[in-house]
């Protein structure tokens, strides 16, 4: 009990560098933390894909269409249990920075594939006889103060014209990791009016979405799919939900790289910032460490003193940078909701900032302890005075 109140005292002797150092380690915890955070958000969409989705894509790219006509052969292909289909609307509403993701789907079969998008019967029942109703999540419902029955404006950039839309559907998502930004309309709203202006763009979805009975067959499925269209103008792609979603976020790979990197390189920082500070302290307590020898404390003693100083002042650090990260996430993930709808602080990401910090604070001790066992008595005493 004398030790830890020893302890105590000497981590907070010098207040100004205790404090300072506390809140060097602290900003750095935060840091780490919101970098982990910004990363995992990144592949939200990879870790909510479904095992038992499949994509059709155009094999060229994902930009180029692909007939409505494909439908037929998809939903005969063997372990298909259900189909679906939509297409990117990429409309502008007041302005490019009001920006959320735009779908124009199916709508008796979308949301059977996607049950986690959940919103009330009577209101999917009003969505189903409406062709120009829409569907939005509840993030962008309240970020534009939306409700049932207003009419929202789109101005259209594939599509061009006003683009009037009726909200008869506000939905929330399934758990945490379903994204509630998105803005989903009747195809055949928009398909009606290209075929009066554009003909030759009529008929056409995005992408379809495959459900599978076994999510074990996915791969023998998209082969089988493919295999349908092979040779035809618009080939297909098949792939699973998820390294669809991972094809995605293989695009901006080196921003990710460089992410991990940085996270890293503050453990680093964090681990120079202690390991001076208690340098500087086993320096200037040198003869104190001697006096305690002559007293009778042994290398235990003092590796307790020091690696206790040393992970008390992390532990301060790392927890108020803990205590930190949840506060300045909400704030940063709602000035990034537009770009990172799913942004949550993950249990993992506070654990390894917990590690961090202890770990952090046993390295940082490791040198002065070492210096202060094998000081000699009389070494110690000579910086007296």
């Amino acid at each position: 009990m004398a030790l830890l109140k020893l302890v105590f005292k000497n981590a907070f002797r010098h207040k100004l560098r205790s404090a300072l150092t506390i809140a060097g380690i602290a900003i750095a915890i935060l840091a780490f933390g919101l970098l982990r955070t910004v990363i995992a958000a990144w592949y939200a969409g990879v870790e909510a894909s479904a095992p038992n989705r499949l994509i059709v894509r155009n094999a060229v790219s994902f930009t180029f269409p692909l007939p409505l006509s494909y439908k037929n052969g998809i939903v005969a292909a063997p372990g298909v249990s259900g189909v679906t289909y939509a297409l990117w609307f990429g409309g502008i509403y007041i302005d490019e920075k009001h920006f959320f993701p735009q779908f124009a789907v199916e709508p008796t079969t979308w949301f059977e594939i996607y049950p986690e998008f959940r919103f009330p019967a009577e209101q999917k029942r009003a969505f189903l006889r409406e062709r120009n109703a829409v569907v939005v999540g509840r993030k962008i419902a309240e970020r534009f103060g939306w409700k049932l029955g207003d009419t929202v404006r789109l101005r259209g950039t594939f599509f061009p014209g006003d683009w009037d839309f009726t909200i008869r559907g506000i939905y929330t998502g399934a758990d945490k990791t379903t994204d509630e930004t998105a803005f989903m309309f009747h195809w055949a709203y928009i398909n009606e009016q290209v075929r009066k202006t554009e003909p030759d763009r009529a008929g056409y979805i995005g992408w379809y979405v495959v459900r599978v009975n076994d999510p074990e067959q996915a791969g023998v499925i998209s082969q089988t799919i493919d295999q349908r269209f092979q040779n035809s103008l618009a080939e297909t792609k098949t792939e699973t939900e998820k390294a669809f979603q991972q094809g995605f976020v293989s695009m901006t790979g080196a921003i990710l790289t460089a992410l991990k990197v940085i996270s890293v390189v503050i453990i680093g920082v964090i681990l120079a910032v202690l390991s001076n500070t208690m340098a500087m302290t086993a320096r200037e307590r040198l003869p104190e460490y001697a006096v305690l020898k002559t007293l009778g404390f042994g290398a235990v003693h003092l590796a307790v003193l020091i690696a206790g100083e040393s992970l008390l002042i992390a532990l301060a650090g790392g927890g108020l940078g803990i205590a930190l990260i949840y506060p300045a996430a909400s704030g940063f993930g709602k000035a990034m909701e537009n770009f990172l709808p799913i942004f949550e602080v993950k249990s993992i990401t506070l654990v390894a900032a917990a590690f961090i910090a202890v770990g952090v604070g046993l390295v940082a001790a490791l040198f002065p302890t070492w210096r202060a066992v094998h000081l000699k008595i009389v070494d110690g005493l000579r910086r007296i005075g």
